[in-house]
């Protein structure tokens, strides 16, 4: 099983993005009075922005309110206050702010007071999001991925599998580098407006970057934009270190140079780590730890398969050590991506159902198709370079043999034939010949050094160039999938907002629970069905209606009924509603229920002046 959590975590950790779950006053409530101010409970920690908050009247017209704020002590929770006077009707609140994992969630809904307005006012409360700033930011936000996998990753490759060569290398760090800077400047122009939903235009607003800069994302692409500038002197550093060590023939200074390499690099990963999903949610420090595991075990994998691509394809051989090496490598980093990936199903996912039940789940069983698919490329390069090593022993072992005995023949020829020296090289020459000419692969047959057939070897590289290829492409579609990834949804938070809903009224839709109830007063045509209708279903003050029903399904029409409700847990009741025949139905609009619980509702009808019976349903009273 361990093998389906592959890379599953995402290279950002999920288990934040908060979701909007309660707000005061609720959604379409009505009240008395105007409230005093308006609160918004998350399932995480948000940031607010500028504007957060705009309230608009029945008419459209925008309300100034006060400055929004956090709830003192709690940080998943925000509210403004509102202004005296508001009058009656229907206000609309559109709100933005930006969880804890950098993404901004934004939402509207609606109170009333007095009495709902008769027509809803058409009000525009603002963008949810720019459609050029999304995609230009979800692009940066790839290319970011991709940069620090080739920067890191084929640092990684030099120093654990030792290429006779770097000099294909250099370009891909320094490639990764200025991508990685170049994008890293890119989001931070572009974070404002992706925030706000604005135009990318906005991206040079100083007031914009002010606010930015001050943010924890911005916060952490400016580290980034630091640690990427150490980055630089070290790597200028060990440029200039190693042609030193190169001429003098030492090696000082290393232990160093990679103990400053590690701290920058686990700096760079933590820029991540900070200021997504890990940095929120439960169990922060475990996941901050499994993000940055999670980060360098990509990177390793990913960018060690550009950098051996890179090796692969130049022209002076890759030495068999180096690819064992790397295949040593891509083990360690598919444990450590297992492992954490594995934590982070559970952190972001919550429950199996969350797999299908949501889009953060359905997301997650894509990246698992393309990892599965990447494992299998992975397969593939491990079989070519474990064929490549025995052909190169064994070639090695006969060009040995080859050279003994054309040792030993040319040591025999002068004396039994007594030929000159020559004839000596002649006769090496042509026992070199057959000896090639039965080696096969190892000589080429004989043939001319123009026209050399392909030996096994350089066969098994060409496939592990083709391997190795389709591993880097898949590696790109799975960067792809794990960036969508941490800008969606966690299931966890979808089910917790999900839970949340299930208290509060639909947007839009009147609360109310409808109870059908079956009844036989034990005569002929005395039996039927009741349908009481309670409506909000909550705490204070409801309505109630009630419908009866003949034996044919039909309307009918009853002397007297009555309805009560208790709480036997609270020894609360019986509580009547004072229903009054409404002509054609039972109804009563101010009826009390002050606590919530699940309350006994019993019904009680009479049909004729001797004829009644009392039936008793549970009903659910939510806060």
């Amino acid at each position: 099983m361990l093998v389906l959590f592959v890379l599953v975590g995402g290279a950002g950790t999920a288990s934040a993005h908060a979701a909007l779950k309660d707000t005061d006053p609720r959604d379409g409530s009505v009240l008395e009075s105007a409230p005093r101010q308006v609160t918004l409970s998350f399932t995480e920690s948000v940031g607010l922005l500028d504007d957060s908050f705009r309230l608009f009247d029945p008419d459209s017209r925008r309300v100034s309110t006060g400055e929004a704020e956090h709830v003192k002590g709690r940080s998943d929770a925000v509210r403004v206050s509102l202004p005296a006077g508001l009058g009656e009707g229907t206000f609309t609140v559109a709100w933005r702010v930006v969880s804890a994992d950098s993404h901004p969630i934004s939402g509207a809904f609606t109170f009333s007071i007095g009495e709902p307005s008769a027509t809803p006012a058409a009000i525009d409360t603002g963008p949810t999001e720019n459609a050029a700033t999304s995609a230009l930011y979800d692009i940066v936000r790839y290319l970011a991925y991709a940069a620090l996998a080739l920067l890191v990753g084929t640092v990684v490759f030099v120093l654990v599998c030792r290429p006779s060569s770097t000099d294909p290398l250099r370009k891909l760090v320094l490639t990764g580098w200025w991508i990685l800077l170049g994008a890293t400047l890119a989001l931070l122009l572009l974070r404002g407006p992706y925030e706000a939903g604005t135009a990318p235009t906005a991206a040079f607003d100083l007031a914009t970057l002010e606010r930015t800069a001050t943010s924890r994302p911005g916060e952490a692409l400016l580290a980034r934009i630091v640690l990427l500038a150490l980055t630089a002197v070290l790597l200028k550093v060990v440029a200039r270190r190693s042609a030193s060590d190169g001429e003098s023939g030492t090696a000082g200074g290393k232990p160093v140079l990679f103990a400053a390499g590690g701290v920058l690099t686990l700096g760079l990963t933590l820029t991540w780590a900070a200021a997504e999903h890990a940095s929120a949610g439960i169990q922060v420090p475990v996941a901050m730890t499994s993000s940055v595991l999670h980060l360098l075990g990509m990177a390793a994998w990913l960018g060690g398969l550009a950098a051996l691509l890179a090796c692969l394809q130049a022209a002076e051989p890759l030495p068999e050590s180096a690819v064992a090496r790397f295949s040593k490598l891509a083990f360690a980093s598919v444990t450590v991506l297992t492992v954490t990936g594995v934590y982070q199903s559970w952190r972001g996912l919550g429950s199996w159902d969350a797999f299908t039940d949501t889009s953060y789940g359905r997301i997650l069983i894509a990246k698992l198709v393309a990892v599965l698919a990447l494992l299998a490329a992975a397969g593939f390069s491990r079989r070519w370079t474990a064929r490549l090593l025995v052909p190169e022993t064994a070639e090695a072992e006969k060009k040995q043999e080859a050279k003994g005995a054309e040792a030993e023949v040319a040591e025999r020829v002068p004396e039994t034939v007594g030929a000159p020296a020559a004839g000596t090289a002649t006769a090496t020459s042509t026992v070199t010949a057959a000896v090639g000419a039965g080696d096969g692969d190892a000589s080429g047959g004989g043939a001319s050094d123009d026209v050399r057939p392909e030996s096994s070897s350089d066969a098994y590289r060409r496939r592990l160039r083709g391997s190795v290829l389709v591993e880097v492409a898949v590696g790109v579609a799975v960067l792809v999938i794990t960036t969508i990834l941490t800008a969606t949804l966690p299931g966890r938070a979808a089910a917790e907002a999900a839970e949340a809903a299930k208290d509060a009224p639909v947007p839009g839709v009147i609360s109310a629970s409808t109870t059908t109830i079956p009844f036989d007063v034990g005569t002929p045509g005395g039996h039927g069905k009741v349908q009481v209708t309670l409506e909000p279903a909550r705490v204070g003050e409801n309505s109630v209606q009630a419908v009866v029903f003949g034996p044919d399904d039909g309307f009918a029409i009853v002397p007297e009924l009555r309805i009560s409700f208790s709480l036997p847990s609270k020894d609360i009741g019986p509580l009547n509603a004072d229903v009054t025949d409404q002509g054609g139905y039972w109804g009563a609009n101010a009826f009390q229920l002050p606590i919530a619980g699940t309350w006994t509702m019993k019904v009680t009808i009479r049909t004729s002046d001797v004829d009644q019976v009392s039936v008793e349903r549970k009903v659910e009273i939510r806060p």
